[in-house]
């Protein structure tokens, strides 16, 4: 393959959207591949590795793969993926931007942690490209261990086996960047542009295990500022609002509160009127199409509620857009 050119006056800028990735395709034997590869990560999965090898081997991928190839199939799309579809949408509109706001020559490439396209295949063209300078933006706006972390791991990985690198930077998070946050709330006013607001806004974020923030992971203190910062925009009053967890896996204790515990403790309360975002998602994916807008609204229904609304991930809304291309343009400073 080549490697990169060295660094120069006028050298190209790549930037490497980078997100968690997904299966090839709806069917057991496209989840088998991508759930061992996304389970065999230590970052996920912090556990004794041979115990950890026989209970994903032995056990999970011989039940899960048909379960979530089942639940994959209910928001799959022409397009195939939601979450790879709507990164590619990201990456061309935000390539477009960057060049709109600077004149300089900068590319964007799309690049799954698990999956393809892989993050190893996004840079390999941009070298192709002759970028010489680079810089990987995780689409994870709070910082968590198993996603940024992991993906700075595979940057590091594939570059390791390469002879000439590029100048290299990477954006840690941007959970509390304004424009960020303006966006966020911008969707919320969009939703409710209709009528007043709902009786109670859930931001619910991906969990994670407890023992990781026992052990110094910032990702739920994150998780709190842009809540705390998205409903001051809307001048939303506390208890108009809360922050819970989704998608724990296996028995152990997760993040807490939990959002399907929670939507069913607001359904036996006869709440009428729940609108459900989740900031933590930059596009939309299974765990929000399926377990946000499907599962937990099924859960809040059946104990009583009504009135339930799943306001969409930022996806490729232009303020979401003009937010990503401020958080890169502030970390090409001196490039462009």
């Amino acid at each position: 393959m080549r490697f990169w050119p060295g660094p120069s006056g006028d050298a190209r800028i790549g930037v490497l959207l980078a997100n968690l990735g997904t299966p090839d395709a709806p069917s057991p034997a496209a989840l088998r591949r991508y759930l061992r590869e996304f389970l065999s990560d230590p970052r996920v999965v912090e556990a004794p590795r041979l115990l950890w090898w026989l209970i994903l081997n032995l056990v999970i991928l011989r039940v899960r793969p048909k379960r979530s190839a089942r639940l994959y199939r209910t928001v799959w799309t022409d397009e195939g993926s939601p979450l790879l579809a709507t990164t590619r949408r990201q990456a061309t509109a935000l390539a477009a931007e960057l060049v709109r706001r600077s004149g300089a020559d900068v590319l964007v490439e799309a690049g799954m942690r698990y999956g393809r396209p892989s993050i190893a295949s996004g840079l390999r063209r941009l070298a192709e490209k002759d970028c010489a300078r680079l810089l990987v933006l995780p689409a994870y706006p709070q910082y968590a261990a198993a996603t940024t972390g992991s993906t700075f791991d595979a940057v590091a990985r594939e570059l390791s086996r390469w002879r000439s690198l590029p100048e290299l930077r990477m954006v840690r998070s941007y959970h509390d960047h304004p424009r960020y946050i303006t966006a966020l709330a911008s969707s919320v006013r969009d939703a409710w542009s209709d009528g007043s607001p709902p009786a109670k806004l859930i931001l619910s974020f991906h969990g994670i295990p407890q023992r990781y923030a026992d052990a110094g992971d910032p990702y739920p203190g994150e998780c709190w500022r842009t809540a705390r910062l998205v409903t001051s925009e809307l001048d939303l009053p506390r208890r108009h609002w809360a922050l819970t967890f989704q998608s724990r896996f296996g028995r152990e204790r997760w993040l807490t509160p939990y959002t399907d515990r929670t939507l069913g403790t607001l359904g036996r309360k006869g709440f009428v009127g729940i609108d459900v975002m989740c900031p933590g998602f930059a596009a939309d994916c299974l765990e929000t199409l399926e377990e946000i807008a499907v599962t937990n609204r099924e859960i809040f229904e059946r104990a009583g509620g009504t009135g339930y609304r799943y306001i969409p991930a930022l996806n490729a809304r232009p303020e979401h857009i003009a937010a990503l291309a401020d958080v890169v343009s502030s970390h090409l400073a001196g490039w462009t």
